[in-house]
C-alpha cells in the first residue's frame, strides 16, 4: 500500500470549546442562526454551502453539495432546475437531509425532513437577482443530462444570449426553488480526543425535545 492510499495515520486534534446543554437554545432555529453567524463572522469561505442527500424511491441515495439561499421558520431553501436528479429523486421521495460543515470551528449542523417546491414567485424573485451570465447558463443548461462537449454547451449558451439581446432573461419554467422543512437537527462540536459533543433535536407537537448523543 502506498503512502497516498494509506491514510489511516492522518488526523488532526480538536481544541474547541465544549458544548452543553445550559449552551443550546430551546429552539434549533436560533442555535443554528448562531453558530451560522459564527462562521460568517469568522470569514469562512461558502459558508453558505450545505450537503444534500437525496434518494430514489427504492432508497438509492446520492449526495451533492448546494448553496443555502434563505432559510427562516418554515425551513432551508436552494434553487435548482426541477429536470436534475437531485430534483427529480425529491419529486419521488420528498425527503432529504442536509449537512453544513464549518471545519474552521469544528462544527457541523445536519437538519433532515420534509422537501417541497417553492411557488413559481419565489423561484422568479431569486431569477432576477441572480448575474446575467449565471440565468443564461441555467436558460441554457437541462441540468444533469448529457451533452456531448463543453463546446455543445458555450454554443447553447450563445444561442439564448443571441435570442434575448438585451432584453430580460427569460426564466426556464423548469428553475425551481426547494424548502427542506426540519423535522430533526444535530448539532456536533469537535472535542479533543475524538469525544464529541452532540444533540440532536427532534419535532413535537409544540416544542422540540433535546438529547445529548454519543459521539
Amino acid at each position: 500500500m502506498t503512502d497516498l492510499q494509506d491514510q489511516r495515520a492522518t488526523r488532526r486534534e480538536y481544541t474547541a470549546p465544549s458544548l452543553r446543554r445550559v449552551d443550546l437554545a430551546d429552539d434549533p432555529l436560533e442555535q443554528f442562526a448562531g453558530w451560522f453567524g459564527d462562521a460568517v463572522e469568522r470569514g469562512i469561505i461558502d459558508a453558505t454551502a450545505m450537503t444534500l442527500a437525496t434518494a430514489t424511491r427504492d432508497a438509492v441515495p446520492s449526495v451533492r453539495v448546494v448553496l443555502m439561499k434563505h432559510y427562516d421558520e418554515e425551513g432551508f431553501c436552494w434553487y435548482s432546475d426541477a429536470r436534475s436528479q437531485k430534483s427529480s429523486e425529491i419529486l419521488g421521495n420528498p425527503v432529504g437531509s442536509l449537512l453544513f460543515y464549518w471545519r474552521e470551528l469544528s462544527r457541523q449542523v445536519r437538519v433532515t425532513g420534509q422537501v417541497e417546491r417553492l411557488p413559481d414567485a419565489q423561484a422568479q424573485e431569486y431569477f432576477d437577482t441572480r448575474p446575467r451570465d449565471s440565468q443564461f447558463a441555467a436558460a441554457a443548461s437541462i441540468q444533469s443530462a448529457q451533452i456531448d462537449s463543453r463546446d455543445e454547451l458555450v454554443r447553447r449558451m450563445a444561442a439564448v444570449e443571441a435570442s434575448v439581446g438585451e432584453g430580460a432573461v427569460p426564466r426556464p419554467g423548469s428553475w425551481a426553488g426547494w424548502l427542506l422543512k426540519p423535522q430533526r437537527w444535530e448539532f456536533w462540536q469537535g472535542r479533543e480526543g475524538r469525544l464529541h459533543d452532540r444533540f440532536r433535536y427532534v419535532r413535537r407537537a409544540k416544542d422540540w425535545s433535546i438529547a445529548r448523543l454519543q459521539p
